[in-house]
């Protein structure tokens, strides 16, 4: 359906007026939906998402709730996102590792956003990638393999460049295997050095 500036396809949902919602497409209250978006039926987004002007989101996408997803962008079949994610403007996904013109694979590589990342403005997400939770991928960045959670990455191809707590501040470790964030989050260092675990 093409949506009307209040329209409710759900209690408290907003849709503008030149944003088009397909009739099948399941989206949770208080998600705003801005100019010139197209949103596909089958399509699941959660509770409180911002999805703004010019985005594009296919029909086996799964957005979780208080998700941002800013202008210019693409969400095809096999992108999933957890509650929190951000994703910044003109980051491109893709779904299928081999593509030919009008050939469709039977099924395309899933894209998994944990809770609470953030991807950094004009990044690519190559698909079959997993993006870790509270990770950040910094801007103009090519993301070719999995990112781990609370990892800060960067660069064409991404590579790690640190650790960072979900209120922003960098992870030091220095002589310890732990450490405490002023906001008062604990983290812990795994044997290898390659995952971060937030303590109970």
């Amino acid at each position: 359906m093409k949506g009307k500036s209040g329209d409710k396809i759900h209690s408290d949902v907003w849709i503008h007026t030149h944003a088009l919602v397909d009739a099948g497409a399941r989206i949770g209250t208080r998600t705003r939906v801005w100019a010139f978006a197209h949103i596909l039926s089958g399509a699941v987004i959660g509770e409180e998402c911002n999805i703004c002007d010019h985005s594009f989101i296919e029909g086996n996408v799964v957005l979780g709730n208080r998700v941002t997803v800013k202008c210019g962008v693409y969400l095809w079949d096999g992108v999933k996102a957890e509650d929190d994610v951000f994703i910044g403007p003109a980051v491109v996904f893709t779904n299928d590792l081999k593509p030919r013109s009008r050939q469709y694979p039977e099924s395309y590589a899933e894209t998994f956003l944990q809770q609470g990342c953030s991807i950094g403005a004009n990044s690519t997400i190559i698909a079959g990638t997993t993006i870790g939770a509270w990770s950040l991928i910094g801007a103009g960045s090519i993301v070719t393999k999995d990112v781990p959670a609370y990892g800060v990455v960067w660069g064409n191809p991404a590579k790690f460049q640190y650790w960072m707590c979900k209120c922003t501040e960098r992870i030091c470790f220095e002589d310890s295997d732990k450490f405490v964030c002023h906001c008062g989050k604990i983290y812990e260092l795994d044997t290898e050095g390659k995952k971060v675990k937030l303590c109970p």
